[in-house]
This record gives structure tokens, sequence and C-alpha cells, in this order.
């Protein structure tokens, strides 16, 4: 996944993920983009790549690993390796709604971390008044059990705010 890639998915094109690597690279290329107070909601069918897409954001950061999915911790800090922000991996899919979400107590730290939560849509938007909101498909439905296949998906996404609410 080229710059040009990442750059057309920002601009709010559809672009399509053919394999777990390019879902990866895109992250890196996103996460060398992001900065600390970003916050990157997630939205998508079950096991469409979020946290692929979130490794790939974390390695683009360079944080301390391995990103896994944050489903039954909630939350999971990853400090940097270097002098960039850390990242706070969240997954609200078992949030009961704002004010669990809330309970965590994110925006806190919100302004010195990059902040990426999964199944963010509808709960997350209000930590900021900026967010970038990336949604992946998964393209073949009849697939929908093989949660591990290496199935292409569909990217794009939807900023929101001063920060991405314009041009990238």
């Amino acid at each position: 996944m080229s710059t040009t890639a990442l750059a057309s998915v920002l601009d709010g094109e559809t672009r399509e993920l053919a394999t777990a690597e390019d879902t990866h690279a895109l992250g890196v290329e996103l996460g060398r983009s992001l900065r600390a107070g970003d916050l990157v909601l997630l939205t998508g069918d079950l096991a469409a790549g979020k946290t692929t897409l979130t490794q790939g954001i974390g390695a683009g950061l360079q944080v301390r690993g391995p990103i896994t999915s944050p489903t039954f911790v909630i939350a999971r800090v990853h400090p940097s390796l270097g002098s960039g922000p850390a990242l706070v991996h969240v997954d609200a899919y078992r949030l009961g709604g704002i004010e669990e979400l809330d309970d965590l107590d994110l925006d806190a730290d919100l302004d010195s971390v990059v902040t990426v939560v999964e199944w963010g849509h509808g709960v997350a938007e209000v930590l900021s008044e900026d967010w970038l909101e990336i949604v992946l498909t998964r393209q073949d439905e009849s697939r929908a059990d093989d949660i591990d296949g290496d199935q292409p998906r569909r990217v794009q996404a939807h900023g929101h705010g001063q920060r991405w609410g314009g041009a990238r």
C-alpha cells in the first residue's frame, strides 16, 4: 500500500485491501501521519481487519507491542519506543455506552497520545472535536464465517472536525 493509496483513502475514496498485509501497510502509513491528540475510530464488520490496521498504526508510530485485540481488557496502552506519542488501543464492543467509555478516563491523556477505538462509532466521538473514522468492510459476505481467511476488504475514511474534516 503506497502513500498515494493512503491519500486517496483520506480523501474519501473507497479502496480495496486485497490482503491482511495491505491492511497492515495502510496502518503503517497512517501511523506515520498521526500525532499526539489524534483520535481514530475503527468501524466495520467482525474480522474486517480493525486489529490488523491497528497493528500497522502501532508499527508506524513505533510503539511497543504486541498489539492484540483488547476485547477482554477493553483498553491497552502501548508506550512509544522513541520520542513519539504512545498508542491507546480501545475496544468499545463490550461497552454499554458513553458512560462506560467515560469511566475509562481516556480524555485525561487524549492530548498526549494517539487513541484508536475499535467499534467506536456512536460512542467515542464525544472524546474529541476532531476524529478520523476508518470503515472496513469484508467484500465477500458468503465467507462471513471465515474470520481467519485472508480475504479482500474495502476501506474508506471519514474525517470530522478541523484536523480531519477538510483536505488531508
